[in-house]
């Protein structure tokens, strides 16, 4: 039997290899995208979960009573960092079991919720650039690496 940390690798990979499956083109940052708007946008719908200061919840890594896990943090000790622009923002949109679902992956349940009734597509690339100026530029670049490979797959 997995252990959560291994589910957790094994929907992560699967992630990126069927990450194909949800659309041509992923959705990638505009050059619009405004960190000082997000961080704004970021306290009022995203910190009551994932902390003011990006840290996430406590045992973030470890499986809630419902098959949820805990809100990760967003700064670089998170796994968000970990991930291309068109994930990111499906997650946000859509919510993680839809996105995830998207792209083939099943037997893991999110509990994040999708922001597609609430916040405009503009206001979650604001956010998401909120997030992403906060990391060092070595976890931006890597992320950024990430985008780039996603967009290759076409998605």
């Amino acid at each position: 039997m997995m252990n959560i940390k291994q589910k957790l690798l094994v929907a992560g990979g699967a992630v990126l290899l069927a990450s194909g499956v949800a659309q041509a083109a992923p959705p990638m940052q505009p050059a619009s995208a405004d960190p000082a708007a997000g961080a704004g946008l970021y306290q009022d719908n995203c910190a009551s979960c994932h902390g003011e200061n990006l840290e996430g919840q406590p045992d973030w890594k470890s499986q809630n009573d419902d098959g949820t896990l805990p809100a990760p943090p967003h700064d670089d000790s998170g796994h968000t960092w970990h991930h291309g622009d068109g994930l990111l923002f499906d997650y946000s949109k859509f919510g993680g079991q839809v996105a995830l679902e998207q792209r083939g992956v099943s037997g893991f349940v999110s509990g994040m919720p999708g922001f597609a009734e609430t916040l405009s597509d503009a206001q979650i690339w604001d956010i998401l650039a909120f997030i992403k100026s906060t990391w060092p530029a070595r976890v931006q670049e890597m992320q950024a690496t990430r985008t780039d490979g996603e967009q290759r797959q076409g998605g």
